[in-house]
């Protein structure tokens, strides 16, 4: 069918992984807005389908994660409502890392992302490595990774699915098969289509299971803290408050969402 043949992807990662540019890599140039500052990186989701061999393809390109401008409420709001956009599902995250030393706020992403979309999530991702130039001449990246534990222990989550590019040396070079952003996308497109054989797409069902089970931990939470309100504590009041204003934003977003699914009849 012609779904079959549309591809969705999303990509995601810390500001300066090189998201942008990747999408740009994938679909072609000037796909996106690319803005090369000291306060670089999107703030909003973009998203841009084009023809790649006869098949559409759309990259959706999202605020980086630990970006400042951002509260983590927000960065998660938008990510998941143009998610929800894409009806169909998402067939692939990308995941981006530089080629570097992996530290603890790249092990905080993985969290990030457990946390917005559940570990099912994981089952969809592929895990993509940018800056491939830093890498030692003649190595390729299941070499680079098999060195670190934490690295090591994402990639069993995503099935051992990998790549490497790099968006600035990369473009051109024909004489090193692996070292080409030609090749490495090639193979990044065929390892997406082989996962959605194996695992499916990340569907909206999925997500609305995320958030039900948030707004369970919220009333949860709420209910312990009215308790202590019942018995006067003040120290308890502040946290009511508080509860119930994130219970009224999750709630809020909620109804929003199966308003969405309603109108495209999900």
């Amino acid at each position: 069918s012609q779904d079959t043949q549309h591809t969705r992807i999303v990509l995601l990662g810390k500001t300066g992984t090189g998201k942008s540019s990747l999408a740009e890599t994938i679909l072609g140039e000037n796909a996106f807005q690319i803005h090369y500052t000291a306060n670089s990186g999107t703030s909003k989701c973009q998203k841009v389908t084009r023809q790649i061999d006869g098949e559409s393809v759309t990259v959706i390109d999202t605020p980086g994660l630990f970006d400042n401008r951002m509260s983590d409420d927000a960065l998660k709001s938008e990510i998941i409502n143009m998610i929800i956009e894409s009806s169909e599902g998402i067939d692939a995250f990308l995941l981006l890392f530089k080629v570097e030393r992996f530290t603890e706020q790249e092990n905080e992403v993985v969290s990030k992302i457990k946390g917005c979309f559940s570990e099912e999530a994981f089952k969809h991702t592929v895990v993509v490595f940018t800056h491939g130039d830093q890498l030692q001449h003649g190595m390729k990246i299941e070499k680079f990774v098999k060195g670190n534990e934490y690295v090591c222990d994402l990639l069993e989550k995503c099935g051992n699915r990998c790549c490497v590019v790099d968006n600035k040396y990369w473009k051109n070079n024909p004489q090193d098969k692996y070292r080409n952003n030609q090749a490495q996308v090639a193979g990044l497109l065929q390892t997406v289509k082989e996962m959605v054989k194996s695992t499916g797409r990340y569907t909206n069902e999925m997500l609305q299971t995320v958030k039900r089970m948030e707004k369970r931990t919220v009333l949860q939470k709420l209910a312990r803290v009215t308790a202590g309100v019942l018995w006067g504590e003040k120290t308890h009041r502040k946290k009511y408050e508080k509860m119930k204003a994130e219970l009224a934003d999750v709630t809020k977003q909620t109804v929003k969402e199966i308003h969405f699914l309603k109108m495209v009849k999900i």
